[in-house]
């Protein structure tokens, strides 16, 4: 039960932009990578000041990603959004039940509503706790990584997220010890008209070896809700992560406005792969950073948007240094009238010598009025490197459909065949069977629901 609900208190606006008119929305501007930006350090009451400052003097953003289309926000009234807060509650999520995890963090709303941590880690030095809790009681490692990769005043809902996220999730990994369980962090989001800022700090210290999963989740949302995120990893040398992040915010009108980096460090390795599948707007920028010598990644992805769904993902693969290596592979499908866009940027600066990378993006439309875009792209500023980019676009082939039910299945059982092995191959890289469950049922009720769509399509073919 909800025990409270308060609303962003206002900021006093600053001066427009120059040449901005009242009540016109911003020009749309082109996703750029991050590129170790960052923020400096200072104490977290001075941090969030500037960042509502950003907060009040920035428009709500609009993003150009293509000739075909524009990214805008500027109907999402986000001052009329309430931070709802919850008591805490015992129990795990249901979809937990069973699973054996090395620790579990969930936020409803505005609210961290269940912590636990297995106590054998806790004794050897690993914490998991509410980012509030670690920026009071673990002030060093809080301020030595908090936001160092992130920005605050980039545009209007990156800054009320620094300005206003509550609970939190903090994971620090001690040095050289391998934790074979995942840890779950959860975003939950209850009721249309909540305002959710979030943020996840993790941290694997020299020689560590993790599993992190993160979760955003909502069922169907009457009205509009929010979810400003920002999620940061840092591998030091020689850690090993292999992350994974669920977002499924149902059939509502969720917006999910999200920026996540993950840095890197000497002879390094992440396994990276977000799965996005469900939610009105979703706007993510997922930048992957080799910033050691040695650093190596498997960057992995996965979509599917259906209804009038409008997804964009700008994936950044940035190499620092060299020698380092990189694998991009991401894969999309597109039902309904939904509107999908992948930007997939490999990004080698000068200096990173012997990196070797490659991007690869494989998308099946499944509706003739559903519309996916991929831009790749590569900027290259060092010469004794390898980096390249290519990709796929595919149809459902109507004469294996035909095939598989003279086997005996039916045309929607050959339709869940197809699909599934086309996102199988990145699936069963996440080695872990209820995770991997979890996102083919996810497919599979999409599928199901999109069923007379895909069907009118391939008759209209």
């Amino acid at each position: 039960m909800t025990q409270s609900a308060k609303k962003l208190q206002p900021v006093p606006k600053a001066a427009r932009a120059p040449g901005a008119k009242a009540g016109s929305a911003p020009p749309a501007t082109l996703n750029r990578a991050l590129g170790g930006a960052g923020t400096e350090r200072a104490p977290l009451a001075e941090l969030r000041a500037r960042a509502a400052g950003a907060y009040a003097r920035l428009e709500l953003p609009s993003w150009r990603r293509s000739g075909f289309w524009t990214t805008s926000l500027e109907d999402l009234d986000v001052e009329a959004l309430e931070v709802r807060t919850h008591p805490t509650q015992t129990a795990e999520p249901a979809f937990l039940e069973g699973q054996r995890s090395a620790g579990v963090l969930v936020q409803r709303d505005g609210s961290v509503v269940h912590t636990e941590l297995d106590p054998a880690l806790a004794e050897r030095g690993v914490l998991l706790c509410s980012l509030e809790q670690a920026a009071r009681e673990h002030s060093e490692l809080f301020e030595r990584y908090y936001m160092r990769r992130l920005a605050l005043d980039r545009h209007k809902l990156e800054a009320a997220s620094a300005a206003f996220w509550s609970g939190g999730a903090f994971l620090y990994v001690p040095p050289g010890l391998q934790v074979p369980e995942p840890f779950q962090v959860v975003y939950e989001i209850s009721a249309g008209g909540t305002a959710q800022y979030a943020h996840t700090l993790a941290i694997a210290d020299r020689g560590s070896d993790l599993r992190l999963r993160e979760y955003g989740l909502a069922e169907l949302i009457a009205g509009d809700a929010l979810h400003a995120g920002q999620f940061e990893l840092y591998l030091e040398d020689g850690a090993r992560c292999a992350l994974a992040q669920l977002v499924d915010w149902g059939s509502g009108d969720v917006h999910d406005v999200s920026t996540s980096v993950v840095e890197v460090g000497r002879d390094a390795f992440c396994h990276w792969l977000p799965a996005l599948l469900g939610g009105g707007l979703i706007h993510h920028h997922d930048e992957l950073v080799i910033a050691g010598p040695g650093g190596d990644m498997a960057f992995r992805g996965l979509f599917f948007t259906e209804g009038e769904e409008h997804l964009d993902v700008f994936a950044v693969d940035l190499h620092e240094t060299g020698p380092s290596g990189g694998d991009v592979h991401w894969r999309g499908a597109a039902t309904g009238a939904s509107r999908a866009s992948f930007e997939g940027l490999i990004q080698i600066n000068a200096g990173a010598q012997q990196s070797h990378t490659y991007l690869q993006f494989h998308s099946m439309l499944l509706s003739a009025e559903a519309r996916l875009d991929a831009i790749p792209s590569v900027l290259v500023g060092a010469d004794d490197v390898s980096a390249s980019h290519g990709g796929t676009v595919g149809e459902l082939d109507e004469g294996l459909i035909f095939y598989m039910q003279t086997r005996g299945l039916t045309r929607a059982q050959a339709v869940r065949v197809i699909v599934d092995g086309f996102f199988e191959p990145l699936i069963v890289q996440l080695n872990d069977e209820a995770l991997e469950q979890l996102i083919r049922d996810r497919i599979g009720a999409k599928l199901a629901s999109a069923a007379s769509e895909i069907e009118r399509y391939a008759l209209a073919r």
